[in-house]
């Protein structure tokens, strides 16, 4: 079924080769995902083969260096590839996709040496190895400047010693890029480095229990005088706080575009349904009650959507989008709460359980408004950046 919501629209930005690309990463997404998504959620876990197959189809390496694997591509191409995998109806695995996509590996291309991009990058983009971030903390989530796992300079090497939570593929992630404080300024005493898990002292404390995102790990990790050469620092000593800010906008915009997407197909799910399920002698979706609600819910999604492509829109031209990207989180993030409740409440009973998806994607968006920075954060910086 087809509705005013799917991604049809001739939006200006987007190429014939970017559709393309979308409806790739569709027909990829609902073969190798979809038709397993409730075994992989009752395991906790997804074939770690599910990376390989993505970056044979070069998900991991959308706009980086075409020396080390890339496509070298542009942020409308990552947008095609979010809204494509909107169709996999697994947010948990889905997550774990992304993280390696656009939340580790673009850093890594950004500030790493031709070694360390030769030794991870590379077989990264290739998904011969699997990827994690290592910022949050016991103590502290968006706080980054509190974190307190600390590498100490030993000779040529740093002796990291630490605990990291909330940590999205962590379970078997080959590297990390971790966050350590290398010094006693909140800020500028934080560096990056990049940390191989075959570490002598490095340990999985568990797989954490989740609300959502049942298919994907989260993991309790810890440094027990973990030994790394110094030449995995990642850029310059003493500047992770700035690179770790400057990483998140791209971690939302990634998210703001996903939420869109997400909500896209719940309306798309929630509208069907109302068309075949009758009572009190006709369709529920024609009722007015419904009809209004929808109307409502496409109107803020398109507003989303548009929100997002234009902080898409300026990132991708080299323009500061602080701003933009903060509110299209936002926005997206708290809206997805409202449009997931209604689709899954015109499911009726049948919306409370798991024979169908739209119970699993109300589940999973919950974490919207808490990852990649939660609401509060994002009100915080707008505030700030709107000098309010």
């Amino acid at each position: 079924m087809e509705t005013a919501v799917q991604v049809k629209a001739n939006y200006p930005y987007f190429t014939e080769e970017h559709h393309m690309f979308r409806d790739t990463v569709r027909q990829f997404v609902q073969k190798e995902i979809a038709p397993f998504t409730e075994e992989w959620d009752e395991a906790g876990i997804f074939p770690k083969e599910l990376f390989k197959k993505a970056a044979d189809l070069g998900l991991f390496g959308i706009r980086l260096n075409p020396k080390y694997g890339g496509s070298g591509l542009d942020w409308w191409a990552t947008a095609a590839y979010l809204e494509g995998f909107s169709w996999c109806n697994n947010g948990g695995a889905a997550m774990a996709m992304f993280v390696q996509s656009d939340i580790t590996l673009p850093v890594l291309d950004e500030l790493g040496t031709a070694a360390q991009k030769e030794e991870f990058l590379r077989p990264a983009i290739a998904g011969d190895r699997i990827a994690a971030l290592g910022i949050s903390e016991p103590g502290g989530g968006s706080d980054v400047g509190a974190l307190k796992t600390r590498a100490r300079i030993d000779g040529d090497d740093l002796v990291i010693s630490g605990q990291k939570l909330w940590i999205t593929n962590g379970t078997r992630a080959d590297f990390m890029i971790l966050a350590v404080r290398t010094g006693e300024d909140r800020y500028k005493g934080v560096s990056m480095v990049l940390f191989p898990t075959d570490v002598k002292g490095f340990a999985v404390g568990k797989k954490l229990k989740k609300v959502g995102m049942l298919a994907s790990d989260t993991a309790e990790l810890f440094f027990d005088n973990c030994r790394i050469p110094k030449r995995y620092v990642l850029g310059e000593m003493g500047k992770g706080f700035y690179y770790t800010m400057h990483n998140f906008q791209g971690e939302r915009l990634a998210s703001a575009i996903s939420n869109v997407a997400l909500m896209e197909r719940a309306v798309e799910m929630a509208v069907a349904y109302g068309k075949e399920r009758e009572a009190f002698g006709k369709p529920i979706g024609e009722f007015q009650v419904w009809k209004h609600r929808f109307a409502e819910h496409v109107t803020s999604i398109e507003a989303g959507k548009w929100l997002s492509y234009r902080a898409l829109d300026l990132i991708n031209r080299g323009e500061r989008a602080v701003r933009e990207i903060t509110m299209a989180k936002l926005f997206t993030s708290d809206l997805s709460q409202r449009v997931t409740y209604d689709c899954m409440q015109i499911f009726g009973g049948f919306g409370y359980t798991t024979e169908y998806p739209i119970s699993r994607m109300w589940r999973d968006s919950r974490l919207h408004t808490i990852g990649a920075g939660a609401s509060e954060i994002m009100k915080e910086i707008i505030a700030k950046e709107d000098k309010l």
